[in-house]
């Protein structure tokens, strides 16, 4: 049997203070996270607060698209 979409799914958190930012300028990038979450009781975007090694603090990585 055939299952339709999967429950859980593989998500890409990104820093969203870098982004905004554009990256202080002695480092270069933007830091990602890989994850997973469970469709059924996260319908909507994630949203956690992880270290980001570019702005040396913790801050909050959204979910973007792949």
């Amino acid at each position: 049997m055939a299952k339709g979409k999967d429950v859980r799914v593989t998500v890409i958190l990104e820093c969203t203070s870098c982004v905004r930012n554009g990256v202080n300028k002695s480092a270069t990038g933007i830091s990602r996270y890989i994850t997973q979450k469970n469709r059924h009781n996260t319908p909507n975007r994630l949203e956690l607060r992880k270290f980001c090694p570019y702005c040396y603090k913790h801050t909050i990585h959204g979910e973007i698209k792949k």
